[in-house]
């Protein structure tokens, strides 16, 4: 299990090098199945460090309002919102190993969205299916 502390900002947190680890560990070929059990957060694929990341918080922010159309009305403003985006940004990613290495694209990364500012401490998990 993964441990990330997101703070009190929105958030697309790099967690590829924790997958590398544990598929690593896991060796040969299989799947790495990465999992976030919240029912606020997300995982992606993405390039990070070009811009991106934050053009996904910006295109999030423009899909999903931080204001209070949302029937969903605890925590802080827009709170709701956080419920819907697993709709968009799935909770879970299953990603193909080679010989023990993730098998990315040159500029991709998994990263964990979090746009819930009430709740900075997340998990994921991570299982490997050898195939």
């Amino acid at each position: 299990m993964v441990r990330v502390t997101t703070g009190t900002q929105e958030v697309v947190h790099d967690i590829t090098a924790e997958c590398e680890r544990f598929a690593a560990a896991g060796g040969g070929d299989g799947l790495l199945h990465v999992f976030v059990p919240h029912a606020t957060a997300g995982i992606a694929i993405i390039e990070l460090g070009s811009g991106s990341d934050d053009d996904l918080l910006a295109a999030l922010g423009d899909l999903l309002p931080a204001d209070d159309r949302w029937r969903h009305r605890h925590g802080s403003r827009g709170h709701g919102r956080s419920h819907v985006m697993p709709a968009l940004v799935p909770p879970y990613a299953a990603l193909p190993v080679v010989d023990g290495r993730l098998a990315l694209g040159t500029w991709q990364s998994v990263a964990l969205v979090d746009l819930n500012v009430d709740n900075p401490d997340r998990q994921v998990r991570l299982s490997f299916l050898r195939g």
